[in-house]
């Protein structure tokens, strides 16, 4: 069944998923979300592994945070939709490849993109970051990872608040100075500490919204420019 629709992309139609006897209700939901996001057909069509690509894409084309020969690393990677734009955006390739990621998922390889399969949260996955850059600072530390939820909406905000300082910190040892890091947060007020840290250590910290990010979604992005240096 079709029923007028409305989006960018979504060609005026709008499918409707059936629940099936095996198929909770919660699941039919998400299934149909996925089916009529506009996001989501794009990203089939731009050949880009997740819908998440387009986020960056935004934030980018907003506030130029991706340039030619910058080196990049990306945690919590998987599927790789992010690294696919960093390598397209900096024209990093096979030949001297300057975008890393992380993830405990396994991914396909990526032209220009050096892939590890690791918990980024794992004592040794900085220092394994850093052995794939060469040895060299990045120019930027972007994540857009997120702790499985667990449906209680507190314990899912301080998990995800978690990862998003563990990132902070690594860019904090890491990046070169005058480089940039984004990080995904929830909507909640816990990481508003490091929030004032990154403010001291950066000439610019920001919150952005990319129109990527579902409206219905409490996540947001820190965006913080400047590096000023350890």
């Amino acid at each position: 069944m079709t029923t007028s629709g409305r989006g960018r992309g979504d060609r005026g139609m709008f499918e409707r998923v059936k629940t099936a006897k095996r198929r909770k209700t919660s699941s039919t939901r998400w299934l149909q979300r996925q089916l009529n996001d506009p996001y989501v057909r794009r990203s089939k069509i731009d050949g880009y592994r997740s819908r998440a690509a387009y986020k960056l894409i935004e934030i980018d084309d907003k506030h130029g945070l991706l340039k030619v020969g910058q080196r990049i690393v990306d945690l919590g990677a998987a599927p790789g939709g992010w690294c696919q734009v960093a390598a397209a955006r900096t024209g990093s390739d096979d030949g001297d490849p300057r975008i890393v990621g992380i993830d405990y998922l396994e991914m396909e390889p990526l032209p220009g993109v050096t892939l590890l399969l690791k918990d980024f949260l794992d004592d040794d996955a900085p220092d394994a970051l850093m052995a794939a850059l060469g040895g060299n600072a990045p120019d930027v530390v972007m994540s857009d990872m997120a702790a499985p939820t667990t449906g209680h909406r507190q314990t899912d905000h301080l998990r995800t608040a978690h990862l998003f300082e563990v990132a902070a910190e690594f860019a904090r040892e890491t990046l070169a100075p005058g480089g940039a890091f984004l990080s995904k947060v929830f909507r909640g007020g816990a990481e508003s500490e490091a929030l004032a840290q990154l403010k001291r250590e950066y000439t610019s910290v920001h919150h952005v919204k990319p129109p990527a990010s579902r409206k219905e979604s409490p996540e947001l992005y820190v965006l913080a420019k400047g590096f000023r240096g350890r």
